[in-house]
């Protein structure tokens, strides 16, 4: 055999993958082959060879369809406003960031050639040339100096001004390059840049719906709550982005019917599906799952101020009543890994694996809750599937506070307007918190006094001292020491329970190639339309 196929090269390997291309049946590749002089038993193994090749190669064409999960009336083009991964979505197609976040958690140039310091408080950021909007204006350093200025206006309502209040000088040295001073020092800064909100938008765009960014995809179609539309941009400064010739984004909130559009053929990717709907999609031919654990979690929120978390001992009564390996295993089915009631997940650097999440003990949290005179109370609990699997975990909880005779009240809302009227509002409720690609970024936005997504309402000014000092600090072993003890004191001083950090599932078409996971959540971290395939 071996002598049979000594003359078969490279040359004959890409005619094989060409006629794969093209639609040759398996028997007229091995005929192919054949005539090539090689041996039949060798023909399978040069054929499976071929396949992955062309597996692993993009293609370009094809009309990408894809659901998520979450819509509303508010969607918005706007990076600045983004708060649902449709917005995510959206904002990754049309626009393009200073800096990508990698799969392996480290940022690469995207807009930026090079982002650059010498003390971590006065950062240079030079501009590639030769890139353009979609409306044809070229990208200068005024883009830039605009995109970010516009995150410290109040009128604008940035998702992340909190994080953007650092930047306190912005100056555009010449038209590509552009020189940011933070207030204190941030050695994160290349990473708050890949962050979704700072995508960067025309200088002066004061009208977002029409998308115009220098992103893969131009705006078709914009219907918020409803569907968008987007098509190859001709133009795009990546010469080999996007494959697909257009893609369609749009929500289907409950999971069965999003996992049934995907088993019709109706779309190639149901994004997010829960862990019940799994089982409708695993082991089918022509599908796949693409997990991704990136610190994705619902949490349940006690808030300190207002009754009953301001009761001594509840707080902790509670943390000892979650059941977390149940919630792992009957809630999520298998899909996440244990929590420890504090927003970093395992697979961050760092992680405080030493920090171990409080036992399920009944005993002591009656004790707890006996001394806190909350015990036989009907305590009320606000759940809702705007959270994924908070209304599997709340019954759990309840089902364990019988047992003991602590009383929930587990009141079940309506996805529509949870995160409006119940989250951050109510004094026991579920939350569900996106990936963030760095201990700062979660620690700012939800546990710092100001934080504006401080779900418990927790504060505490030792807390956010040791914030602003691991900020600023270049010294790795440093930083790694502060946010270990930041990540203690959240745990048992917050009033936030982390239960378990969940595995995000996309449910994917085997038409789909290409598809990685990313630290900033599932759908290849909401990038997915401009990296992606379609096979055939």
């Amino acid at each position: 055999m071996n002598d049979k196929i000594t003359n078969w090269t490279r040359a004959d390997d890409a005619m094989i993958e060409t006629a794969i291309r093209r639609g040759a049946t398996r028997r007229e590749l091995l005929q192919l082959m054949l005539a090539g002089g090689v041996a039949m038993s060798a023909g399978g193994l040069i054929l499976g060879r071929a396949s992955q090749a062309v597996a692993a190669t993009p293609v370009a064409g094809g009309a990408l369809k894809a659901a998520g999960w979450s819509s509303s009336t508010a969607d918005t083009l706007d990076p600045a406003k983004a708060s649902l991964s449709t917005d995510y979505v959206r904002c990754c197609a049309f626009y393009n960031r200073l800096t990508y976040i990698q799969s392996d958690g480290t940022p690469r140039m995207e807009l930026a050639e090079s982002v650059e310091t010498k003390d971590a408080k006065v950062w240079t950021i030079k501009l590639r040339s030769g890139v353009t909007f979609h409306d044809g204006k070229p990208l200068t350093a005024d883009d830039v100096v605009f995109s970010m200025k516009r995150h410290l206006d109040p009128a604008v309502g940035s998702k992340v001004a909190k994080i953007a209040k650092q930047m306190t000088g912005f100056k555009a040295v010449d038209k590509l390059t552009v020189e940011i001073t933070l207030e204190t020092a941030n050695a994160d800064l290349p990473m708050i840049l890949g962050m979704h909100h700072f995508m960067i938008v025309a200088d002066g765009t004061t009208d977002f719906s029409k998308g115009n960014g220098t992103g893969a995809f131009v705006r078709e179609v914009f219907e918020p709550g409803v569907r968008s539309v987007g098509l190859k941009n001709k133009n795009y400064w990546k010469p080999d982005h996007p494959n697909v010739d257009s893609f369609e984004f749009f929500a289907i909130a409950e999971d069965n019917a999003r996992v049934n559009a995907l088993l019709s053929g109706d779309i190639h990717l149901a994004a997010a599906i829960n862990p019940r709907s799994v089982r409708l999609v695993d082991g089918k031919e022509g599908f796949f799952l693409n997990k991704t654990t990136a610190g994705n979690y619902t949490n349940l929120n006690i808030r300190l101020d207002t009754a009953p978390g301001d009761k001594k001992g509840f707080v902790e009564g509670m943390k000892y009543l979650i059941n977390r390996e149940q919630i792992q295993k009957s809630a999520l089915r298998g899909l996440a890994e244990i929590g420890n009631d504090q927003p970093i997940s395992p697979s961050n650097f760092y992680y405080n694996g030493d920090l171990k999440p409080k036992a399920f003990d009944p005993e002591k949290a009656k004790f707890l809750f006996e001394k806190a005179g909350l015990l036989g109370q009907s305590i009320p609990v606000i759940a809702s599937d705007a959270a994924n699997s908070a209304i599997d975990m709340a019954m759990i909880v309840q089902a364990a506070g019988a047992e003991i005779g602590m009383k929930f009240d587990v009141q079940r809302v309506p996805s529509d307007g949870y995160w409006d009227n119940y989250w951050l509002k109510a004094p026991i409720h579920f939350g569900n918190i996106n990936p963030r690609p760095t201990p700062d970024i979660l620690f700012s936005l939800l546990y710092a006094s100001d934080a504006p997504w401080n779900e418990s309402q927790y504060k505490s000014e030792k807390f956010d001292r040791m914030l602003l000092e691991a900020r600023g600090s270049l010294d790795q072993a440093k930083r790694r020491e502060i946010y270990n003890e930041m990540q203690v004191m959240v745990s048992e001083e917050a009033g936030t329970i982390i239960p378990a950090y969940l595995s995000n599932v996309d449910a994917v078409s085997s038409k789909v190639k290409g598809l990685e996971t990313n630290p900033l959540g599932g759908m290849m971290g909401y990038s997915f339309p401009e990296y992606i395939w379609l096979e055939g």
